[in-house]
């Protein structure tokens, strides 16, 4: 099979896998609203709202790549301070033009993996104009980070997206810093 193919084949799956995982989503949230489910039942009905989020979250990610890597990708470029990109950012942002979501996503994924296969309880952003600084990143989350070892889809996409968008990841010790 050709890479095209291929790549055609996971948009597809993609946009096809989404209509079952809406359908899931959907009676999820109608059951939340029924008065008549327990403690636990409520509790195991949130956690499948909350696992469709995340599989969605995945498919879209899944087809970033695929359009990336096919170079049918097609931003939606639009204005932001490079503050707003990262929760709980501190220091001093830039304005610039970005695939905001697609950005936002991404970051979040790589504070994630920081912390997952850190492990450590928390990371933070420091935010340099175009510059944003995550630390720390622990040397055995390092490598998965920054896509070196391919253990986690958000931050392989995130730098595929930035790198598409013309930036880069560069790891220096435990500090991560993604020029945009």
């Amino acid at each position: 099979m050709s890479e095209a193919r291929f790549s055609q084949l996971v948009s597809l799956a993609c946009h096809d896998l989404r209509t079952p995982l809406a359908t899931v989503y959907g009676f999820a949230r109608t059951l939340r609203r029924d008065d008549e489910l327990g403690e636990r039942q409520l509790k195991f009905v949130s956690m499948m709202e909350e696992a469709s989020e995340q599989m969605a979250g995945m498919l879209d990610d899944l087809a970033t790549a695929s359009r990336i890597e096919a170079g049918r990708w097609e931003p939606a470029l639009r204005e932001c301070n490079t503050l707003e990109l990262v929760a709980g950012g501190r220091g001093e942002g830039a304005t610039i033009e970005t695939e905001v979501d697609g950005v936002k996503r991404g970051l979040e994924a790589l504070a994630t993996a920081a912390m997952r296969y850190g492990p450590t309880e928390s990371v933070a952003w420091d935010v340099r104009g175009r510059e944003l600084v995550l630390s720390p990143v622990l040397p055995a989350a390092g490598p998965v980070v920054v896509g070196e070892e391919p253990r986690d889809l958000g931050s392989l996409v995130a730098r595929l997206v930035i790198e598409a968008l013309g930036g880069s990841l560069a790891l220096d010790g435990e500090t991560l810093t993604v020029r945009l």
